[in-house]
C-alpha cells in the first residue's frame, strides 16, 4: 500500500492532509520538524513526501537533496504558503516531483499525490539498469547514480545529448560512457575542444577543406565531422563555438550533409551527437551570443552532473581509486591516510569538483616523505588556507560566552512569529550540540559519529551549516 509522509510544522494542515490521504486508501506518517522527517524516512517505507518550505529546523528546498538520498528515494512535492518563481525553479532542479501553493481546499493536491504515487510504483517497478561500461566513473551516491540511469537511456536512443554541469565534474567520461554503451561503440569517438579551435580555422576543422582552398590549404583534409561517420561526435564546451559556425552547424544535425571548404558538393556523416558545456546556455540565448533554435536541437536529452560537494559520500571512494592508481604506476603499496586528512577533504567545498580532488591528491603525495601517512599539512597551500579560514569562529568572544549562550532577549519592537523564534532556537541548540560534541570527541569524526549516530556525510554536512570545523593540524 502506497505511503506518504507530510513533513509540516502546522499540525492542524497535517491532520487535513493525512484525511485526504485516508480517503484515497493509502497510509500516512507526519512529521512536524525536519529531523523527525528525516528519521522517518531513513526507516523507509515512503512513496511520496509532502514537504513545506519553511520549517523550524531548516528550509524544505535546502533539503530535497537530502530526502531523495534516503533509502526509497521518495518523490517529493513542495507545499508552500507563498509560491516563488525561484523556489519553484529550484524545487524542480533539485528532483522534487512538483511545487504546489497550498490551496484553497486541499481536494486540490489529490492528483499531484496521486500521479506522483503512480510514478514512483512504476519506477519501482522497471526493470533494473544494464550493466554499463563505466570506466573512470567512480562512486554509488544516488545523485551520480541518477546521472548513469539517464546516460543508460541516451545510450539506447539515437538522440542529441547535452551534458552540462561544472567544470572538472566529468563531462567526457559521460560522454564516452553514452559512445561505449549504444549502438556505436564500435565507431570512431571524436572529440573536439570547441574552446581550443582557432577562430580563423574553425570552419575547416570541423567541414574540412579541399587543397588549395586557402593559403595554407595544401591538401586536402576531411574534417572532424567526417571523422566521426559511424560513431559519435563529442563537442566540449559547445559554448565557445562561434555564431558564424553556430548557424552552419545547426543545419548540419538537420540535414547530416554539409560542404566542405573549397569544396562544390556535399558530403554526409552519419554521427551521433553529445555535447557539452559548464555555461549557462540559456543565459548566452538571452545575451545574444549563442542561438536558440541550435540550443533547442542539442537538447534531446540534457544530463546535468552533480558537483562533488553534491556528492560527499563519493569523495572515499574516488581518492583510495586515485591512490591506488598511482601505487600502481610507482610500484609501491598504497599510501596510508590519517584521520585528519580524510576530516580535511570531507570539509573543503571542492570548486574544482573531482578534477581538483585529484590534482590534490597527486600534489599531497609528492609533498609527503616516503612511508608516511597523508595529513592535511600535505595538500595544496589554497586548500589548507580555506581549511584555516573556515576553523576561526565567527564570534571572537570569551569561549565560555560561547559555551553558555545566554538567553534571548525578545525585541518588542520586533517581536518575532513562534516559527522564526523555535527555528533560531532550534539553529542555537543544534549548534551547542555540535560543539560540544567535537570538544568531548577529541575533534575525531570516528568518536563523533559513534556518539552522535550520524552519518560521516550527514556531520559534515551540519558542521559546514553552522560555520564549525575541527582545527586542521598545521
Amino acid at each position: 500500500m502506497p505511503r506518504i509522509l507530510v513533513i509540516d510544522d502546522d499540525v492542524g494542515f497535517c491532520r487535513s492532509l493525512q484525511a485526504v490521504i485516508a480517503g484515497l486508501g493509502w497510509e500516512s506518517e507526519a512529521a512536524n520538524s525536519l529531523e523527525t522527517g528525516l528519521e522517518k524516512l531513513a526507516r523507509g517505507g515512503f512513496d511520496v513526501v509532502v514537504l513545506d518550505v519553511v520549517l523550524p529546523d531548516g528550509n524544505g528546498l535546502e533539503h530535497i537533496p537530502a530526502v531523495r538520498e534516503t533509502p526509497d528515494a521518495p518523490e517529493v512535492i513542495i507545499l508552500t504558503g507563498q509560491g516563488d518563481p525561484d523556489g519553484a525553479e529550484l524545487a524542480i532542479k533539485s528532483g522534487a516531483w512538483d511545487y504546489i501553493t497550498k490551496p484553497g481546499t486541499l481536494n486540490n493536491i489529490r492528483l499531484p499525490i496521486s500521479r506522483a504515487v503512480e510514478y514512483h510504483r512504476h519506477k519501482a517497478l522497471a526493470k533494473p539498469r544494464a550493466s554499463l561500461r563505466r570506466e573512470g566513473i567512480i562512486g554509488e551516491s544516488k545523485a551520480l547514480t541518477a546521472c548513469l540511469d539517464m546516460a543508460a537511456r541516451a545510450a539506447r536512443s539515437g538522440g542529441n545529448v547535452l551534458i552540462v554541469g561544472e567544470t572538472g565534474t566529468g563531462k567526457e567520461l559521460f560522454a564516452r560512457v553514452i559512445h561505449d554503451n549504444s549502438n556505436r561503440c564500435e565507431g570512431p569517438f571524436v572529440v573536439v575542444d570547441c574552446a581550443a579551435l582557432p577562430e580563423s580555422l574553425v570552419e575547416s576543422m570541423l567541414f574540412g577543406h579541399e587543397k588549395g582552398a586557402f593559403t595554407t590549404a595544401e591538401k586536402k583534409h576531411p574534417g572532424l565531422i567526417l571523422q566521426a561517420h559511424g560513431g559519435t561526435l563529442f563537442l566540449d564546451e559547445i559554448g565557445e563555438l562561434p555564431l558564424a559556425v553556430q548557424k552552419a552547424f545547426l543545419r548540419l544535425l538537420q540535414e547530416h550533409r554539409f560542404r566542405p571548404v573549397g569544396a562544390t558538393e556535399e558530403v554526409r556523416s552519419d554521427f551521433r551527437l553529445v555535447a557539452a558545456t559548464n555555461r549557462d546556455l540559456e543565459r548566452m540565448v538571452a545575451d545574444w551570443t549563442f542561438r536558440q533554435d541550435l540550443l533547442f536541437r542539442l537538447r534531446g536529452m540534457t544530463i546535468e552532473l552533480p558537483p562533488l560537494r553534491g556528492r560527499t559520500v563519493d569523495i572515499e571512494a574516488l581518492c583510495r581509486a586515485r591512490l591506488a592508481r598511482r601505487a600502481a604506476e610507482e610500484g609501491e603499496p598504497a599510501r596510508e591516510v590519517s584521520p585528519e586528512f580524510w576530516g580535511a577533504l570531507f570539509e573543503y567545498g571542492w570548486p574544482g569538483n573531482v578534477r581538483e580532488l585529484f590534482s590534490a591528491l597527486d600534489s599531497a603525495l609528492t609533498a609527503a616523505e616516503t612511508g608516511t601517512p597523508l595529513l592535511p599539512r600535505h595538500l595544496p597551500m589554497h586548500i589548507r588556507a580555506w581549511l584555516a579560514r573556515r576553523s576561526v569562529p565567527v564570534s571572537h568572544g570569551p569561549v565560555a560566552d560561547r559555551e553558555q549562550p545566554a538567553p534571548p532577549e525578545l525585541d518588542p519592537d520586533h517581536f518575532p512569529t513562534i516559527r522564526e523564534f523555535r527555528a533560531k532556537e532550534l539553529a542555537r541548540v543544534d549548534r551547542r550540540y555540535l560543539e560540544v560534541l567535537l570538544r568531548i570527541s577529541g575533534e575525531s569524526m570516528e568518536r563523533a559519529e559513534a556518539l552522535s549516530g550520524l552519518s560521516r556525510a550527514r556531520l559534515y554536512a551540519l558542521l559546514r551549516q553552522h560555520g564549525l570545523t575541527r582545527h586542521a593540524p598545521a
